[in-house]
């Protein structure tokens, strides 16, 4: 298959062009600066432009832009960037897959499009929530639109990475080490997680099967925050007797310590369940050691 993948620097992306590679796939990567490398083409969302050529006889376009949600504190300025880097670029491709008639688009998304959750299990099937992430997350969604008609689309709801480096994961890991893991307010908050291996190879799994609709990017056991903190203290041989009180998050992050640690969501990956993809890391354990290990 030939695929142009969108978002090809990032944590996943990055390991995605190389899964596919290895699979004798054909990948091109979308760039926003002047193409430097035979597998590169020129896009610019916010302009509408993609390079001429660059969906000639592509058979699926991946998705994985947006800006870090954790990188800054929300000012209504910053919800707006974290909002138009996502919808931006997928309403360009959403368009341009359906001009060219490419057959399938996977679109990044995240968990929080089901908002605080509690206890309750969700699926692909639950309604969204409340919040400014949940809102994200529908428009986000919403704006692979101009393609559903054309093509087959997936809608990757994705939660917490867990990666050797790069992302929330590869942040934790060094206060760990440094006797500074906590848990955070009372630990209850469900996290669903995947590990970087199961990401790359269930998005490869999408691209390569015929499945449609939102599929939840997460391992099948999330674990409570409490839980999480603990298995990350014994992989790295630290005790986590500490606690992050809600009142100094949200004194230090505001709005992303309510939504982004606060509070969860207890997701599990249906969809790909019962398409029989097998997880590489089920259980968090094997997951977090193969990171800290790696």
């Amino acid at each position: 298959m030939r695929v142009v993948i969108a978002g090809s620097s990032g944590l996943i992306g990055t390991s995605l062009v190389a899964a596919l590679r290895g699979a004798e796939h054909e990948v091109l990567r979308l760039v926003r600066r002047r193409p430097g490398a035979p597998d590169e083409r020129g896009w610019d969302p916010p302009a509408g432009r993609i390079d001429a050529g660059a969906l000639d006889g592509v058979d699926a376009v991946v998705n994985l832009c947006g800006n870090g949600i954790g990188d800054k504190r929300w000012s209504d300025e910053r919800k707006q960037v974290l909002l138009d880097s996502r919808t931006v670029p997928t309403e360009v491709l959403a368009a341009a897959v359906a001009e060219h008639g490419v057959p399938v688009l996977v679109n990044a998304s995240a968990v929080g499009y089901y908002g605080d959750t509690g206890d309750e299990v969700v699926d692909e099937t639950s309604p969204s929530g409340t919040g400014f992430l949940a809102e994200l997350c529908r428009q986000w969604e919403a704006a692979t639109a101009p393609a559903d008609e054309h093509a087959r689309v997936v809608r990757l709801r994705t939660g917490l990475v867990i990666s050797p480096s790069g992302g929330l994961f590869g942040k934790m890991k060094p206060l760990f080490s440094f006797f500074l893991g906590a848990r955070l307010g009372n630990g209850r908050q469900y996290m669903p997680w995947i590990s970087l291996d199961d990401a790359v190879s269930a998005i490869r799994f999408v691209v390569e099967h015929d499945i449609a609709g939102p599929v939840n990017l997460t391992a099948p056991s999330p674990v409570t925050n409490a839980e999480f903190t603990r298995t990350i203290g014994h992989a790295v041989h630290r005790p986590t007797p500490w606690v992050a009180p809600p009142f100094v998050l949200k004194a230090v992050l505001g709005d992303i310590a309510e939504e982004g640690l606060l509070s969860g969501q207890r997701a599990v990956p249906r969809v790909l369940e019962q398409h029989g993809f097998q997880f590489l890391h089920p259980a968090l354990g094997a997951a977090v050691a193969a990171a800290v290990n790696g």
